[in-house]
């Protein structure tokens, strides 16, 4: 029986550009259990430092950059990755970690996005939609904790308002009307503030 019985399974998120290296989304994840400052235990986070990150990941470039194959070990560390376009999409796991289970996530996150970007997943359409980037990445992993791997489920969640919004936009009135009552309501509460003052 493992002696690592924990749900945390993925240290790190990165989304990186293939032409000027730069970072486009990363996040590091650290276990809620591992002691603060251990970088040796298995859900540690082994970069602290954003110096440390960039450092791993410049190095991460340079070694998949002519990589053929979608899975390597690097600095003790599982990586699974997938090109797209100018940008390299990386999940990076403990060394005992499932290779399978984080090559899911991968492909979860690049069809998630190919069906929310609409199959422009390239670095300025990463850019301009950071915030479906974002939450994409936020649907599939929660503190290095897979969440959901259909890319289907995570679109559709990424994509539609939650419906406890939907019914307060109804009520709205956006009539000329309903816009000249807005105002005459503000105006009426910026007046009572004035005279409390």
């Amino acid at each position: 029986m493992p002696s690592n019985m924990s749900l945390f399974s993925v240290n790190a998120i990165l989304i990186l550009s293939t032409d000027d290296r730069s970072r486009i989304l990363t996040k590091y994840y650290s276990a809620p259990h591992a002691p603060p400052g251990a970088t040796d235990q298995p859900g540690a986070n082994p970069y602290p430092s954003v110096k440390e990150q960039k450092a791993f990941e410049k190095g991460l470039l340079e070694k998949t950059n002519k990589q053929t194959s979608d899975v390597i070990l690097y600095d003790g560390r599982v990586v699974v990755f997938k090109m797209e376009a100018d940008v390299m999409l990386y999940v990076v796991g403990g060394a005992e970690e499932n290779e399978i289970m984080l090559f899911g996530v991968v492909l979860a996150l690049r069809d998630a996005l190919a069906i929310l970007l609409k199959n422009s997943t390239d670095k300025r359409t990463l850019i301009e939609n950071y915030d479906l980037l974002s939450l994409t990445v936020d649907e599939i992993i929660d503190d290095g904790i897979i969440l959901e791997t259909d890319p289907v489920v995570v679109s559709s969640r990424v994509s539609k308002p939650p419906t406890q919004d939907i019914a307060s936009v109804k009520n709205i009135d956006l009539s000329e009307q309903g816009l000249l009552n807005a105002w005459e309501f503000g105006k009426l509460k910026l007046a009572e503030r004035m005279r409390q003052l």
